[in-house]
């Protein structure tokens, strides 16, 4: 009979706390659960595991454990005491097929009555669900607005199966923003509850707008005579078009903000718009005569501020 180190087991050291020895079992329970984990030898290291904590979370079969010292090995050949008799009874219950512990168990604390409900199985052990996450593309006007996605979900693993789920996009989200839609991830096992499902959020390329956390920014192209005198023109916004005021001796690169305008929630961003100056074609013996009269009428060097 070969001796089992119930610490190392469950990677903990001797004078690990009872809250330690909990954490490190149900995090090597999950990785080695046979119907989640991908590692050849699952179902005996969950056995293992199962095996160290049923005896090093009780505190008596703990401290007769404990007493057998610290100097054996994992695969020393073990003869319990002289004397040794720890005289332990206690069940240990299943759902479903007897789980069965090593020789070693046995030696020192006999065979476990069983009855249901107790220590459970491989077969029985609840895990939840695993997250999953998807990427949602969506047009700007959709994420201000809001909406409709149906999603085709395929869900991996044991059980692999497709579906469709039917999400609300809340108004006003933004790009790179996560969407948590609880318990629609990957299934638990036997009663554990499901996952989560992220949606995350891609905005795809916008002709007219471009976005920056929750602010939208456009550029509006306005004629020489706008931008200098004033004017009150039509723009465009993802909630339909707006008049906007365009203030005298604006020049191109001006910025307006409409606030409120913009992407989110709880506290909207704003809409940005950039001026942009744009001159008529001297394309016709009219359009170039006025420019000849604007530069002998209206002499400007835009390039002074250069020295030159």
């Amino acid at each position: 009979m070969k001796y089992k180190d119930y610490y190392a087991t469950l990677g903990v050291d001797r004078d690990a706390s009872p809250e330690d020895i909990k954490r490190a079992y149900r995090k090597l329970a999950r990785k080695y659960h046979p119907d989640v984990s991908t590692e050849s030898d699952a179902e005996a290291r969950f056995k293992d595991i199962g095996e160290a904590y049923e005896v090093l979370k009780d505190p008596e079969k703990r401290a007769a454990y404990d007493n057998l010292g610290s100097n054996w090995r994992a695969g020393q050949d073990f003869t319990p005491p002289p004397g040794w008799n720890p005289q332990f009874r206690f069940d240990a219950g299943f759902n479903g097929d007897p789980f069965s512990f090593s020789d070693f168990f046995e030696e020192l604390f006999g065979r476990p009555q069983t009855r249901a409900g107790g220590f459970r199985d491989a077969r029985s052990f609840s895990a939840r669900g695993h997250d999953e996450r998807v990427r949602v593309r969506l047009p700007l006007e959709d994420a201000y607005r809001g909406g409709e996605r149906t999603l085709h979900l395929e869900e991996t693993g044991r059980g692999a199966r497709s579906r469709t789920l039917k999400v609300k996009i809340p108004a006003g989200v933004t790009d790179g923003q996560q969407i948590r839609l609880s318990g629609q991830g990957g299934s638990g096992t036997h009663g554990g509850r499901s996952g989560d499902l992220f949606l995350e959020v891609q905005l795809e390329p916008h002709a007219t707008y471009r976005t920056e956390g929750k602010d939208i920014h456009m550029d509006l192209p306005v004629t020489p005579w706008e931008a200098a005198l004033g004017a009150s023109v039509k723009a465009p916004t993802p909630a339909g078009k707006v008049d906007l005021k365009i203030p005298p001796g604006s020049q191109t690169g001006r910025r307006l903000r409409l606030r409120g305008r913009g992407l989110g929630q709880s506290r909207k961003g704003d809409l940005i718009v950039h001026l942009k100056i744009v001159t008529p074609a001297a394309d016709t013996p009219e359009a170039k005569a006025f420019y000849r009269k604007m530069a002998s009428e209206l002499p400007f060097n835009p390039r002074s501020n250069l020295g030159v």
